[in-house]
This record gives C-alpha cells, sequence and structure tokens, in this order.
C-alpha cells in the first residue's frame, strides 16, 4: 500500500466531492456529547463501545481522555459512562443502575424512533422483522427491546424462509443505516409474502444515509473512481463503497489519505470523494490536498441535496452547559415515527 509520501506521478485532473457527505446530524451530536463531557466533567469520561463508527474521531476523543470499553460493566462504580449513537438495549441501562453509574445517552434521535416502534409494535402483539447486519450495534440496541418478539433479515432469501406464528400479524422495522435499493427489496420481499404486514409511518434508514447514496450515485455518473472515507466497521460508509460500485465506478474504502493506493489512479481522470456519517470532514481535506499535490487542476462539489438538520444535546449536557452559563443550539427532530 502507497502512502502519500511515495506517491510521485501524476493523479487525476479532476477531483468531484460529494454534497452532502460527512458527519450527520446524530454523529455530530454524539462527538459533541463526549467533548463537552470531557470539558464539564474532566476525565476520565467512560464511553460505551465506539462512540461512532471512526478510527479517527475515537482516537482524537481518546486522547483527550475518553476510555472506550465494550460493556457498561466494565466502568468502575459511580464514573460518569456515555452510550454510543448507535442506541443500547434496556438491560445496558438496567446495568447501568446497578453500578451507579452517571449515564449520559447520546443515541441518535432516529434510532430511538426505532426503539419506540419496536416496543409499540411488540405491545401490539405483532412478529417483528428487522431488516438489519447480524452484530452491529445498533441491531443489538433494537433487538433488546423485544428480544421476544423480534426476528432478524438480511436478505431477500431470508424473507423466503421466514416462519412466524401468525402472518396477519406481522410488522417491520430497518437499521438506519443500510442501503435504501436493497433494503427496499426487502421490504418489497416482506410485502409480497405477508400482504397483510404494517411498518413505521416513515422510513426508519436515516436522511443522512439516504443522501449520501443519492450523492454517490449521482458521482458515479462522472468520476471512474470514488473514494469512500470511513471506517471499515461503518456501516453507511461500507453502503457508500457498494453504491458506487453498482452504479459503474470502482470504488475503495480508506480510513485516510495515505492508504490510497497508486494502482487505483491508472487511468483515472475523474476522481470522486465522499466520506461515511461518521468521517470529520479534515480526513476529506487531506485527501483533496494529496490530489492537489498529484496535479489535480480541477476541485468542485456536485450538490445534490442541502442539509440542515440539528439535533439537541442530551438533557444532561444541556443543564450542565446552562449551569455554566453557556447554551446549545439545535432543533430536535421527532423521535415517534
Amino acid at each position: 500500500m502507497s502512502s502519500s509520501t511515495q506517491i510521485t506521478g501524476e493523479g487525476p485532473k479532476r477531483v468531484l466531492l460529494a454534497a452532502p457527505r460527512g458527519y450527520c446530524a446524530g454523529v455530530d451530536r454524539a462527538v459533541q456529547t463526549v467533548e463537552h463531557a470531557l470539558e464539564l466533567h474532566g476525565a476520565p469520561v467512560y464511553v460505551r463501545k465506539e462512540i461512532v463508527h471512526n478510527k479517527h474521531v475515537v482516537e482524537e476523543l481518546s486522547r483527550r481522555g475518553a476510555i472506550f470499553v465494550e460493556k457498561e460493566t466494565e466502568v468502575p462504580e459511580g464514573e460518569l459512562v456515555v452510550f454510543s449513537a448507535h442506541g443500547v438495549a434496556p438491560s445496558v441501562h438496567e446495568n447501568a443502575a446497578k453500578r451507579e453509574l452517571r449515564t449520559i445517552d447520546a443515541t441518535c434521535p432516529l434510532v430511538t424512533k426505532v426503539h419506540v416502534e419496536a416496543r409499540k409494535f411488540a405491545q401490539e402483539g405483532y412478529t417483528i422483522v428487522l431488516v438489519g447486519h447480524d452484530g452491529h450495534e445498533e441491531v443489538e440496541g433494537t433487538t433488546g427491546e423485544a428480544p421476544d418478539s423480534i426476528v432478524l433479515v438480511e436478505t431477500e432469501e431470508d424473507v423466503d424462509a421466514l416462519e412466524v406464528d401468525d402472518p396477519d400479524r406481522v410488522a417491520y422495522i430497518t437499521q438506519t443505516t443500510l442501503s435504501v435499493d436493497e433494503t427496499s427489496a426487502i421490504i418489497s420481499a416482506l410485502k409480497r409474502r405477508f400482504p397483510n404486514i404494517t411498518g413505521p409511518k416513515t422510513d426508519d434508514i436515516c436522511y443522512a444515509t439516504t443522501n449520501r447514496q443519492q450523492a454517490v450515485k449521482q458521482l458515479a455518473r462522472e468520476c471512474q473512481l470514488i473514494l469512500v472515507i470511513g471506517s471499515t466497521n461503518s456501516s453507511n460508509s461500507v453502503r457508500l463503497v457498494e453504491v458506487a460500485r453498482e452504479h459503474g465506478a470502482d470504488s475503495h474504502l480508506i480510513d485516510f489519505h495515505h492508504q490510497v493506493q497508486e494502482e487505483w489512479l491508472d487511468g483515472v481522470e475523474t476522481v470522486g470523494i465522499t466520506s461515511g456519517a461518521s468521517a470529520p470532514e479534515e480526513l476529506v481535506e487531506d485527501l483533496v490536498s494529496l490530489f492537489k499535490q498529484r496535479g489535480a487542476e480541477s476541485i468542485s462539489e456536485l450538490k445534490t441535496v442541502d442539509e440542515d438538520v440539528r439535533f439537541m444535546l442530551p438533557g444532561k449536557i444541556r443543564r450542565d452547559l446552562v449551569a455554566r452559563g453557556e447554551s446549545s443550539t439545535g432543533t430536535e427532530l421527532p423521535v415517534v415515527g
């Protein structure tokens, strides 16, 4: 794998940036939550799992005094712990209470919306089909809301094999960071299999995931190569690579600019750049600088939609900021679909 210091040949003449790209409102809120917790309470601040799925963000917050743990039971009794943007099961809150932990819940409001739907459908006696990826933290948290009622499907083939107690009492919900097109196909399969199936009033796939995939589709029309900045455990970032390839562009996922490989650039006149919803803009800037050094003559954005969504910080952080004479801004979206 080549590094930026080893690459000396010419590169693409044109760089096209997807817009929108990068941080979504839920990620921005979660990262700010840990930053404010460190400012207000001092280190250490414990964080259950990665606050968001990005190596750079986790490394930066670790350097500032955040301690990332896999389970809330690893946090010393009475300490402060932040729950990640991906959401947690009720059992996590129960374990934290037993250990008398001070908790701040940074779950994305759009994930909370899915949790609310899971509880509602379970209370109404539905078998709930959760469309998502096995082992993903968001899926684990959602399943924990109604473990006896939820079954997971990942593919259309899973739908064909599905057995439920009452085919007329089936509901579906989805992970928020899935491929829009793939999920649509799975939901269509569910509706064919269970004609009376019910679902959320509004899509569970988050606005940012949808917008970033749409931007990549547009980018793929003009670029031979699309580089996606994001980590391998970032579901929405991995989906961007898949969408780019499905729409005719070569595509690779990288965490940092120095991971660009020379052979990827062979014959490429226009390179597209985007970033997953957990990737900070400074990583994009580093990659753009690399191509400028390689002789790129045109750097421009391809805008598909404007994003102006903001989420309020968690209540505890807002109260602590007010007590210190500061304020927080933002517009909370409804969390019930």
